[in-house]
């Protein structure tokens, strides 16, 4: 069977022939204005939601200011959630309480909201463990791996592991100047047939085999 196109909500297909409702690849699962994902990423779920925004990032409204920006060949597993800054409440001052919401008058400039909060944002090739909750604002570079049940509340470099409430780098995959090539050959931005052509390269650890292939593209 042919690896499905990166428009196909449902990619996995069970031995009776059936779709796994369970696993989606996000930019044909996901119609969301503050959302975009990139191709192959998936997520998955036991107990797949009708909405899978809702599900993977309840507080992002379509009218935030902010966005959640999800690479291409992301791995996203049971139970992750992403806390984007709309779910934030103001804590600079002496009371967190939100009390604009539950007034009539638009909370448009009230003191008792904060300010807008930044993206997050997700690189290429991240797998996101079962449980993980990623907070607003953060930023996790490409070929980043974050522990089961982790809490990451700060940006993580390209191609580390992250785990523990809260997250700290676990180890670093690659050096930093290896995880500066595997950025600049970004094998993600390949054509599928030439990222399944050359599996073995890509999902082994010789960079060097990996950067003599891509000199080719």
């Amino acid at each position: 069977m042919p690896f499905p196109p990166s428009d196909t909500k449902y990619p996995v297909i069970l031995p009776d022939g059936s779709a796994h409702t369970g696993t989606v690849f996000l930019s044909a699962a996901i119609d969301h204005p503050r959302i975009s994902a990139g191709a192959y990423s998936y997520a998955s779920a036991f107990d797949p939601p009708e909405d899978w925004s809702a599900r993977l990032a309840p507080y992002l409204f379509d009218f935030s200011p902010e966005r959640l920006d999800i690479g291409s060949f992301c791995q996203i597993a049971d139970g992750a959630v992403f806390i984007t800054a709309s779910a934030n409440h103001r804590f600079d001052g002496i009371s967190s309480y939100p009390f604009a919401i539950f007034d009539d008058a638009s909370n448009d400039g009230r003191p008792s909201m904060p300010a807008p909060g930044k993206d997050t944002v997700i690189g290429h090739d991240v797998w996101i463990g079962q449980g993980a909750r990623i907070l607003p604002g953060v930023t996790l570079g490409n070929g980043v791996i974050v522990g089961a049940g982790a809490v990451v509340c700060a940006d993580v470099p390209d191609y580390c592991i992250v785990a523990g409430n809260p997250a700290r780098i676990i180890r670093r995959r690659f050096s930093p100047s290896d995880a500066a090539a595997l950025c600049e050959i970004a094998w993600w931005r390949w054509p599928i047939e030439d990222i399944l052509a050359n599996e073995q390269e890509i999902s082994g650890a010789d960079i060097s085999a990996l950067r003599t292939v891509a000199a080719r593209y």
